[in-house]
């Protein structure tokens, strides 16, 4: 079972509470977005998803595409939505 956040989320970042939300309601577990992004050419560690979902890590450009592409968004809707 995963533990809920006992912090408050960070401020490196505004798309991870996004990303968090949308890879949850859509039943995607980590580990299989993890290798979704792999896919996609982002080699992203399980520690560094976890940090950018929670808002403690920068986001770079082209992780957000690659994010998007995976949750089958646009980047606008990450960034905007």
């Amino acid at each position: 079972m995963v533990k809920p956040r006992s912090s408050e989320p960070g401020t490196k970042n505004i798309i991870g509470s996004k990303v968090a939300a949308i890879r949850k309601e859509r039943g995607i577990k980590q580990k299989d977005f993890l290798a979704q992004l792999q896919v996609q050419g982002l080699d992203i560690s399980a520690t560094g998803l976890s940090r950018l979902e929670g808002q403690y890590r920068l986001v770079h450009d082209y992780e957000i595409v690659a994010l998007a592409r995976v949750l089958k968004i646009t980047a606008d809707e990450l960034l905007y939505g």
